[in-house]
């Protein structure tokens, strides 16, 4: 008899590595384990005051967290280290940005609703971690959407009016409000969360109390 699948709400942000990683762990936990997972993306922003053309990543990085040069550097490393077993391809440059994913999010709820969300979330971090796209530029958000299959046209339209943005900051703000100030924030069941990427094993541990509750 199939089991049911444990729904995993994900809180998350388009230009958060962790979040990837945390994803592809979790992916390959429920493959080892047999437990499936029905995932479901929730907005939340790193950089929500972030200025229209973004910043230099290793800039902002330094600036954020007060780390040196070298720190910089040896987290990059980690993470393109990391990302190699989970079949993720980071690319860094020296001219690396950061942006705001207000509009991405946005565009994530239009999804939604068509069930595209994880799609467009999957190839969104694609086209920022390994392409190195802006992802607070409209016409490559439309662009990301029409590779999936969802219309330019209806894309561009939910951009230009705004029609999901008091929705994604309600969205925002209920998360906020039980306290979850970092991400990837997974909750399981509505009965138990992690915050962070755990690791494979970890997930997995995770998976199977789950069942066993």
């Amino acid at each position: 008899m199939a089991r049911d699948p444990i729904r995993v709400d994900i809180v998350s942000d388009v230009v958060c590595p962790w979040c990837i990683v945390g994803y592809r762990q979790l992916k390959q936990a429920s493959e080892a384990t047999g437990i499936p997972v029905e995932t479901y993306w929730h907005p939340f922003e790193l950089n929500p005051d972030m200025e229209a053309e973004g910043e230099n990543l290793r800039e902002h990085i330094m600036r954020k967290y007060g780390s040196s040069p070298e720190q910089s550097q040896s987290a990059r490393d980690h993470l393109t280290s990391v990302g190699k077993d989970l079949d993720i391809d980071f690319k860094w440059t020296e001219g690396s940005r950061i942006y705001n994913t207000f509009a991405a999010h946005q565009l994530l709820d239009w999804a939604s609703e068509s069930g595209q969300a994880q799609a467009l979330k999957l190839a969104l971090f694609d086209a920022y971690f390994t392409q190195g796209l802006d992802v607070s530029d409209q016409t490559m958000l439309v662009d990301v959407a029409t590779s999936i299959g969802l219309e330019a046209e209806d894309a561009q339209a939910v951009l230009q009016d705004q029609r999901y943005a008091e929705k994604v900051r309600q969205k925002e703000q209920f998360w906020t409000s039980r306290g979850i100030s970092g991400v990837p924030t997974m909750v399981f069941d509505a009965k138990q969360a992690t915050s962070g990427a755990q690791g494979v094993d970890t997930f997995a541990r995770v998976l199977q109390h789950m069942v066993k509750r």
